[in-house]
């Protein structure tokens, strides 16, 4: 079935006359998602135009308990993320730094973003948001309100920013209602022409087609890392779709 999802997800890239980065980053490697969860319209110019110029590319992930494994910290997904763009960009500077900031709603970490990239001077932010605010029940309309503020603040800054929604959970999800959250997170992307990563819908998928099992009442580290893997090696393939990046070219520019 992943060597189906791939050769469909190339044809159409090839038919549409896309490159695509996304694609090739994830051939063979499993745990493929299908090809729309790896584009965007969006796009990273800033990304681009570093790599191109100063040839580093600094990443900043803000985000919670679920951006890291407390066992196995340098394999959660922003540690995997550094690993797989390094391998990927060959001659680039990448470093991805996490700002842990758990038990924040979105306005509460929004007011600091402009600070956080003005001191961290990160070409990326990664906004990994909305879990503690569906928890709290927050009123969606000020959640949307906080994302786009926090989104206008990191490009004032000078940062290309992504947002990254919910982790998905098939326990969860019968305690807390996500959909409104994720519905404002799409609406805020699509008004701030701002990239979403949608892991919701990637776990999901992955839990449908029987990749892991995250009903499992004792996941243990080894699905945690699985998990963080694929979510690196997806979230790689993304920003370089919405870079468009080749990496034939950025050798070639060594």
């Amino acid at each position: 079935m992943a060597g189906l999802v791939w050769t469909l997800a190339a044809a159409w890239f090839a038919a549409t006359g896309w490159w695509s980065p996304a694609a090739a980053a994830v051939e063979g490697q499993g745990c493929v998602p299908p090809a729309y969860m790896l584009t965007s319209e969006a796009k990273l110019k800033g990304v681009a135009a570093a790599l191109k110029t100063t040839r580093k590319l600094d990443i900043l992930v803000v985000g919670s308990r679920s951006s890291t494994i407390l066992s196995a910290e340098n394999s959660a997904y922003p540690g995997r993320l550094q690993t797989l763009l390094r391998d990927r960009l060959p001659g680039v500077a990448v470093n991805v730094a996490v700002e842990m900031r758990p038990k924040r709603t979105a306005a509460d970490i929004a007011t600091g973003l402009a600070a956080l990239v003005t001191e961290r001077k990160p070409v990326l932010v990664i906004w990994q948001t909305g879990t503690f605010d569906a928890i709290r029940s927050i009123d969606p309309d000020e959640f949307r309100t906080a994302l786009g503020q926090g989104i206008d603040a990191v490009k004032q800054a000078g940062a290309d920013i992504v947002l990254m929604n919910l982790q998905y959970s098939p326990r969860t999800e019968t305690m807390i209602n996500p959909a409104p959250y994720l519905d404002a997170m799409r609406v805020v992307a699509q008004e701030h022409d701002v990239p979403l990563f949608d892991r919701f819908a990637l776990m999901r998928h992955w839990n449908e087609t029987g990749e892991f099992d995250l009903f499992s009442p004792a996941p243990g580290i080894d699905l945690a890392l699985r998990v963080h893997n694929c979510l690196a090696r997806a979230l790689m393939a993304f920003v370089m779709e919405a870079a468009q990046v080749d990496p034939a070219e950025v050798r070639t520019q060594r």
